[in-house]
């Protein structure tokens, strides 16, 4: 685990190295000059506890911190704030963390898959006393259910590579994102009967893709209902 993450941990500083001066140069400021404080977490250790927060499938980020990185991973990170410090200092690395993404996607090969995902912020049996993403998450349904809180949409290529992502709110459509999440794309799109569209699939032909989808039930009844109309008819 130890090389794992310290292979991480260079990805991140690297990176970091051409992207913090990049950063400070194109960010708004009014005019006047303020000191840039370092913190106890640099950008890259905020990097790579997020990583491998979600790396290591831990269900809350208070267990993985309090438990497990201020427990085992002293020696790699020395300067470990408190959990509440933490929680504040991480929403800097969100910036850095979507341009990571961008330069190391994968690239379009022709084949691409969409797909979305529940991404649920409470049980549904606390959504009234819900308060962290209070106006911001939304109740959706899925096959297996409702849930409150986020979709997570996904496209990939064959090898498994991500290309690109949208995070929305529960109740978006599945079909609502995608002729942005395909627009550096090219070839055929396979996806499931959440994005069957007649409308949707002329739109993205004219976008250079062509939408593969599965046959929804009802649609296989109607088309043999004509077949059959068609067959007495003769």
């Amino acid at each position: 685990m130890m090389e794992n993450l310290t292979e991480l941990y260079c990805l991140m500083d690297d990176f970091c190295k051409d992207f913090e001066p990049k950063m400070h140069e194109i960010l708004l400021n009014n005019g006047s000059k303020r000191r840039r404080r370092s913190t106890q977490l640099s950008l890259a250790e905020m990097m790579t506890l997020v990583v491998l927060f979600h790396q290591l499938r831990f269900s809350q980020f208070k267990v993985f911190y309090l438990y497990h990185v201020r427990l085992y991973l002293r020696k790699e990170f020395p300067n470990l704030p408190s959990y509440s410090r933490c929680v504040e200092l991480l929403p800097r690395s969100a910036l850095a963390l979507t341009a990571l993404f961008e330069s190391i996607k994968g690239k379009c090969t022709g084949l691409s898959v969409a797909d979305s995902t529940p991404i649920a912020v409470c049980d549904n049996l606390r959504i009234r006393r819900h308060k962290v993403f209070d106006g911001i998450a939304e109740r959706g349904k899925t096959s297996t259910g409702w849930f409150f809180g986020f979709k997570l949409h996904v496209i990939i290529n064959h090898l498994g590579e991500i290309l690109s992502f949208r995070l929305t709110p529960g109740n978006t459509e599945d079909r609502k994102p995608l002729p942005e999440l395909i627009k550096d794309l090219s070839g055929c799109l396979y996806a499931d009967k959440g994005y069957l569209s007649a409308s949707l699939k002329q739109q993205l032909k004219t976008m250079g893709i062509n939408l593969i989808t599965n046959i929804k039930h009802e649609f296989r009844n109607l088309q043999k209902r004509s077949i059959n109309l068609k067959t007495r008819k003769n």
